[in-house]
């Protein structure tokens, strides 16, 4: 499923940023009508010196509404934070995660952005492009552009404009609460996103499979560094 041409993750910033850069022009924003059932959804945990990335990705039944699947996987971590970089360290761990996936699902949902970034190449495309999946981004903070605030009730959305430029869609998931910022991951376009990030939160901000990707992803966590104080 994930293709061979993965490029090396211990770079530096600028060699990241250039990376970004080229593969970004590999980013597909259209979709091609599959039906959607399985959604899957991506989240990450951290020990606490910042050195490994646990990676869980959780496989949704939209129909069932269910959690069907899980896998997690652990990463090193190669670079810092840096703004816009972000997936140079959840990446790794969350590609490695898909590939213990029993079947792939119809799109996948990462807690990051996709186009919506300044090189239009955030976690939900680099994983996107590099698993050649359909992705989309959901995120709970702006990384670039502006928009006019939403309506309050569910559902109501606005364009999120950078350069002259529609990158994704500030949506109201709920009412009453703070929107999500979803954009183009791969292999979709942005009405396609937003449809089926609003079918999967019928009761909270996020979307369900994210939820759970985050307890899962902190629950491995959890278990590993329990392994790693364990006495020989």
């Amino acid at each position: 499923m994930i293709l061979d041409e993965r490029h090396p993750w211990a770079v530096s910033p600028d060699r990241a940023a250039e990376i970004q850069q080229n593969l970004s022009k590999r980013v597909v924003r259209r979709w091609s009508e599959t039906p959607v059932r399985h959604v899957a959804a991506a989240d990450c945990a951290y020990f606490k010196d910042d050195s490994l990335c646990v990676a869980a990705v959780v496989v949704w039944d939209l129909q069932v509404q269910k959690e069907i699947q899980t896998v997690t996987a652990c990463s090193e971590i190669r670079l810092p934070y840096i703004p816009g970089l972000f997936a140079f360290r959840e990446a790794p761990a969350v590609l490695k995660a898909l590939e213990r996936l029993d079947t792939l699902p119809q799109v996948l949902i990462c807690d990051g952005h996709g186009i919506a970034h300044p090189r239009r190449f955030g976690l939900a495309s680099h994983v996107g492009v590099l698993a050649d999946i359909p992705a989309i981004g959901c995120a709970k903070r702006r990384l670039c552009g502006s928009f006019v605030d939403t309506d309050v009730n569910r559902g109501s959305s606005s364009p999120l404009i950078d350069r002259g430029q529609i990158i994704g869609t500030v949506l109201r998931t709920r009412g009453g609460v703070k929107p999500v910022f979803v954009s183009i991951g791969h292999r979709i376009d942005l009405l396609t996103a937003e449809r089926i990030v609003l079918a999967c939160t019928p009761r909270y901000r996020l979307p369900e499979p994210l939820r759970l990707a985050h307890r899962r992803a902190t629950e491995a966590l959890k278990r590993q560094v329990g392994n790693l104080h364990q006495p020989e």
